[in-house]
C-alpha cells in the first residue's frame, strides 16, 4: 500500500508530497515537531504531545496553524489512510514559506504543516527490550534551548551516527561536568548502585519527554522511589540497571555503556516492570 502524507491541506502519495524550496524548515530548521506512538490505531500520550507542541510553537513565536480539534482530525486521518495499527505518526510545523532572509517573514505568513505515519511491528521493539541494547556516550554540543522540540537536530544526528558506527543503539549526551543530560532522541535513566531510580530533572537543558512524563506517573503508582538529579557517566557504568525512554522506544533497557556491562548485562527487573506498566497505561489511554 502506498503511504499517504498530509502537506498544507492536501493528502498525497508519500512520494509526491512536497514543500516549497524556500520553506523555512528546509532552509533554516525553523520549525518544531512531535511524534506520537500509535497502538491499535490510536495515539499514546496524546495530551502531553499536544501541550508540548503548543509550548514549542509559542517559544519560537510560530503561529499555531489550526485548532487542536482540526489538527487532531488531520493526525487521525493520516493514521487511518495509512492503516497504521502499531507505529508512529509524525507532525512538523515550520514558520512557512517566504523569500530567504534570516528575520521572520511578514506577519500572516501561514505555517507549513506536514504529517506522515508509518507502521512499526511491535515485535521489533519487544525483541530489543528482551535482549537490551548498547549505549555510547558523546559530548553534548547542542544549543541552549533543548527544551524546545525543534527540527534542528544536527548534533543529535552526529551523536546517533557515532553510536551506530560503534555498534550501539543510542548515544547519551554528556555535559562539560561529565554528567549525562539525555539521549540523542531519548531521556536517560539509571537504577544506581544504591538501588535508587534516577533521571535528570527538566530544569536542566533537556527535553521534557512525553513518555518520561507518563512514566513518572507510572513510577508513582508502582511505588518506586525516584531521585530527579543528574548522574555522571561513571555512576551510570556502576549502575544496577539503565534504560531510556521515548515515543518510539517506550522504556528500553541499556545493558552496556561505552562497552561497560551494566549489572549482569541483561535487562533488569525494575526496567522490565516499568516497561510493562508503561505499555499497559499507554495502550489504555490512547485516543
Amino acid at each position: 500500500m502506498s503511504r499517504i502524507a498530509y502537506v498544507n491541506g492536501s493528502y498525497s502519495p508519500h512520494g509526491q508530497a512536497v514543500v516549497h524550496i524556500e520553506d523555512r524548515g528546509f532552509q533554516f530548521a525553523d520549525g518544531v515537531y512531535e511524534v506520537w506512538s500509535v497502538f491499535d490505531g490510536k495515539m499514546a500520550d496524546y495530551d502531553g504531545h499536544m501541550t508540548r507542541l503548543a509550548r514549542s510553537l509559542t517559544e519560537l513565536r510560530i503561529d499555531i496553524p489550526m485548532t487542536r480539534a482540526a489538527l487532531t482530525q488531520v493526525l487521525k486521518e493520516v493514521i487511518r489512510r495509512n492503516r497504521i495499527k502499531d507505529g508512529i505518526v509524525y507532525l512538523q510545523v515550520t514558520r512557512g514559506t517566504a523569500r530567504r532572509d534570516h528575520p521572520f517573514p511578514p506577519p500572516g505568513t501561514p505555517p507549513s504543516v506536514i504529517v506522515t505515519a508509518k507502521n512499526i511491528p511491535a515485535a521489533r521493539g519487544e525483541a530489543q527490550a528482551k535482549k537490551g541494547v548498547a549505549v555510547l556516550t558523546q559530548p553534548d554540543i547542542r544549543w541552549g534551548r533543548c527544551d524546545i522540540k525543534t527540527v534542528g537536530l544536527l548534533p543529535n544526528i552526529l551523536a546517533k551516527q557515532a553510536a551506530r558506527e560503534a555498534g550501539a543503539y543510542e548515544a547519551w549526551m554528556v555535559d562539560e561536568m561529565g554528567l549525562v543530560t539525555e539521549g540523542s532522541s531519548t531521556n536517560a535513566w539509571i537504577i544506581d548502585e544504591n538501588g535508587k531510580l534516577r533521571t535528570r530533572d527538566t530544569q536542566a537543558n533537556i527535553l521534557k519527554g512525553c513518555t518520561r512524563t507518563t512514566l513518572l506517573e507510572v513510577i508513582k503508582e508502582e511505588g518506586v522511589e525516584l531521585d530527579e538529579r543528574p548522574f555522571s557517566v561513571e555512576e551510570a557504568k556502576r549502575a544496577r540497571e539503565a534504560f531510556f525512554t521515548a515515543a518510539g522506544a517506550f522504556v528500553t533497557p541499556a545493558v552496556s555503556i561505552d562497552g561497560t556491562r551494566i549489572g549482569d548485562g541483561k535487562p533488569g527487573p525494575i526496567t522490565t516492570r516499568l516497561r510493562a506498566a508503561y505499555l499497559e497505561r499507554a495502550r489504555r489511554d490512547a485516543v
